[in-house]
């Protein structure tokens, strides 16, 4: 792989292990809605993409609406939780030295709204690697798996999207990726590296230390 001219980055299960925490309260609060679901459906049908997104979806498949404060108290417990126990996905740190030692543009293109990525960033201390370059789900007309939040993020960062990288962790962000025209690596961690492969990786790593290798750098 040549050396790309930016780096694009999902936030949730690529830089912070956040995905199991999240993905926990939000099987837990759906079930209490009514609709059961496990650890491994929510991963499966909601992992990567807009809470308000998956919000929709639900709701249609109940056929009802959600209790009005259930989208409040996902984000409430999920805070709880992350503002003690989050970390940083294990590589992250090397791998932030080594783009910035061979001064190579990154950012982050985020389902979370921007209070979310804020926290998380904050309490994992990544918060200065990024400053100003973080861009939310809620900032574009549509969330992963559209292209449009990948685009915007090349956009703002001086790039087209054909000539970035995107590190991504879920088959809806994946898919946005490869829309938009990015070379795209699946970081496989709580989804099976063949359902990345399909949605459009061209490549899975299993380790953020493997994409230092990928990258030459």
């Amino acid at each position: 792989m040549t050396t790309p001219d930016l780096i694009i980055f999902d936030n949730d299960g690529v830089l912070v292990d956040s995905e199991r925490l999240s993905n926990r309260i939000f099987a837990a609060l759906l079930t209490e809605a009514g609709l059961p679901t496990s650890f491994d459906d929510a991963v499966d049908r909601y992992m990567g993409r807009r809470s308000s997104d998956c919000v929709v979806d639900i709701e249609a498949q109940l056929g009802r609406s959600l209790p009005a404060d259930f989208l409040h108290r996902y984000e409430h417990e999920c805070a709880s939780v992350i503002s003690t126990e989050l970390t940083t996905v294990d590589g992250v740190t090397d791998l932030l030295d080594a783009l910035d030692d061979n001064k190579i543009p990154y950012c982050i293109a985020s389902s979370g709204t921007p209070d979310e990525i804020a926290l998380r960033l904050r309490t994992t201390g990544l918060t200065d690697r990024f400053g100003d370059r973080v861009y939310s789900g809620s900032m574009v007309a549509r969330g992963k798996p559209a292209p449009d939040l990948f685009e915007y993020a090349a956009e703002r960062m001086g790039f087209s999207p054909e000539s970035a990288v995107v590190i991504e962790d879920s088959p809806a962000g994946v898919t946005g990726a490869k829309a938009a025209g990015a070379h795209v690596i699946g970081h496989a961690d709580l989804v099976d590296p063949q359902r990345l492969v399909d949605a459009g990786a061209h490549v899975v790593v299993s380790g953020m230390g493997q994409v230092r290798s990928l990258l030459s750098i």
